[in-house]
């Protein structure tokens, strides 16, 4: 009896690493809504603008309070059911058969991602240095001005680690998607192992394929966290020299 069977793996690994694409997919736009949504939740919250604020604490409790496969159900069974509820009552005819099953899983995926990152957000809005926001005040600067050119950029730097190990997080968190039934690597895996019934051999090959994914990851995100490091040394190396040539003309 073959216990163990390393073609299995070899063949499985080829064919679950060609749905790659789709789990990238889904977490490169479920990346961009949290962060967008994220950003949004931060600046409500720093501001404290009243009753969106107790809104946007409800949402984050619900959202890190609750685990994600549990959002994942909601969200594919009760869209559908809402949108029944409205074409019944308010006469609509919403499609329901033909919204595409990665939309389910994309909402959710990115609804809870924007709730974790809104505090590494506004954690890095409120890490911006106070002064330069005064010194954009002084010169007659609006708030929208100063937020976009000033209080964001600055914050991004700040904030990309944390993004980027959410992102890392955000992948494996994909794996979760077949239950939108949503076809990724997880759920090919499954399919496939559901044939031949080798189902270790088939989440060896994912297991895999999961981590050269985060390894080569990793790798961006030290170079993005090495190139914004020497950004900073070269500004303040800039900024010393400037230093020196003023107080050499004033001598």
């Amino acid at each position: 009896m073959n216990i163990f069977s390393f073609d299995t793996v070899r063949t499985d690994f080829w064919s679950c690493l060609r749905y790659l694409p789709e789990t990238i997919k889904l977490s490169v736009v479920s990346a961009l809504i949290g962060i967008i949504l994220g950003l949004l939740i931060a600046v409500i919250q720093m501001k404290k603008i009243k009753v969106l604020n107790q809104v946007c604490v409800v949402y984050n409790s619900f959202m890190r309070g609750t685990p994600i496969l549990v959002q994942l159900y909601i969200t594919y069974y009760g869209i559908p059911i809402l949108l029944k509820y409205i074409n019944y009552y308010y006469g609509t005819s919403y499609n329901i058969e033909g919204i595409d099953k990665v939309f389910f899983a994309i909402l959710a995926l990115g609804l809870n991602t924007a709730a974790f990152n809104s505090v590494t957000i506004r954690a890095a809005l409120e890490a911006v240095d106070k002064g330069q926001i005064e010194a954009a005040q002084s010169i007659g600067m609006t708030n929208m001005q100063i937020l976009f050119r000033i209080t964001i950029p600055e914050a991004l730097e700040v904030a990309i680690p944390t993004l980027g190990n959410s992102f890392i997080g955000l992948i494996k968190g994909t794996s979760l998607a077949f239950t939108c039934a949503v076809v990724e690597v997880t759920a090919q895996a499954k399919i496939l192992a559901g044939r031949n019934y080798r189902y270790f051999e088939a989440y060896i090959a994912i297991a895999a394929i999961y981590w050269i994914t985060t390894l080569v990851l990793e790798l961006i995100l030290y170079l993005i966290k090495k190139k914004i490091h020497i950004k900073d040394v070269i500004s303040d190396t800039d900024r010393k020299k400037m230093e020196i040539c003023e107080a050499g003309e004033s001598v």
